[in-house]
């Protein structure tokens, strides 16, 4: 285990250089130039390249990317071009909120979406299959942007019994902290109940008709202790799977929702940077996006282990 785990850590740190070097070609292929951005449309070109020479930006290419690495790893992520701030505090400030935003909305996700599979599963062909059925296809067939304009017309603007817009930090008080998530997790969560939902319900299906469940009925044990031990545990490994990929799918479902509801996490803020070009922001962003991702995928694949602990990776099943 503790080779596998070296191992996957060895994967997401190439993964990430990997990015690194993607995200800074990326950003300087952009037709803008970095020090008009800085110093404003009325700059001169002897004033940007003045700019460029200081900020080393005349240097090779591959003299520039190790400059900008060589800052990342020590936590300076630059300033920004728009607001002339340090990166770093403006990135962990929106990432702290949209790490709200998100673990909100895995643990409904999580909880909810098991519930429904398994639910489907034990009253398979039944009134509650089929509710669960149109529920999952709902959410499956509509994008989250949609899901969000209809919570804001439905309870923002008709009922007025939610926020539309905006964040408040708990020092604003418990009940707006929770008004201003409402809409944005429940907005998060259609889709991806949708898929765990439909996942979990094949897989309990087939752990429900499989011989050790039939083995664990004929010797008389009760029903919950069936589906709860003995179906649901082995239910769980494909769910995890489709955890850890929908937690990808969350970081792409942020920024849509943080930009329809005006949220100020880490996806507003990168939209942000990309309608102005904020050059630092973006890689800033874009690299702490990966990672996040990268360590969910990490997590994911350990949580095997935990969910059955028959499973030994790189080895034989004991």
């Amino acid at each position: 285990m503790t080779g596998y785990v070296v191992q996957r850590l060895g994967a997401v740190l190439i993964i990430l250089v990997a990015m690194s070097i993607l995200v800074f070609l990326a950003t300087h292929a952009l037709p803008s130039n970095a020090a008009a951005l800085i110093l404003g449309q009325y700059s001169t070109p002897g004033m940007q390249a003045a700019l460029e020479h200081k900020l080393g930006f005349d240097q090779p290419l591959h003299l520039q990317y190790w400059h900008w690495a060589s800052q990342m790893l020590q936590g300076d992520m630059g300033l920004s071009f728009e607001m002339e701030r340090p990166v770093a505090p403006m990135l962990w400030d929106a990432l702290s909120r949209s790490a709200v935003l998100a673990l909100s909305s895995m643990a409904v996700v999580s909880t909810v979406g098991l519930a429904l599979g398994v639910i489907a599963a034990v009253w398979r062909g039944r009134w509650p299959d089929h509710a669960a059925s149109v529920f999952t296809y709902l959410g499956i067939s509509l994008p989250e942007f949609y899901w969000g304009l209809v919570f804001i017309l439905v309870f923002g603007s008709l009922l007025h019994l939610l926020p539309s817009s905006g964040f408040v930090s708990l020092s604003g008080g418990v009940g707006p902290f929770l008004a201003h998530l409402i809409m944005p997790v429940a907005t998060l969560t259609l889709t991806l109940l949708a898929h765990v939902a439909r996942l979990t319900r094949s897989s309990m299906v087939e752990a429900l008709e499989s011989m050790y469940v039939r083995v664990a009925r004929a010797r008389g044990l009760p029903e919950r202790r069936v589906i709860l031990r003995h179906a649901l545990r082995n239910a769980l490994i494909p769910s995890i799977t489709v955890l850890a990929q929908d937690f990808g799918f969350l970081i792409g479902g942020i920024v849509a929702v943080e930009t329809v509801f005006a949220y100020p996490g880490l996806g507003r803020m990168l939209v942000t940077a990309l309608e102005r070009q904020d050059l630092p922001v973006m890689q800033a962003a874009i690299l702490v996006l990966t990672a996040v991702y990268c360590v969910a995928n990490l997590t994911a694949d350990l949580l095997y282990a935990v969910a059955n602990p028959r499973i030994r990776y790189g080895g034989a099943i004991d």
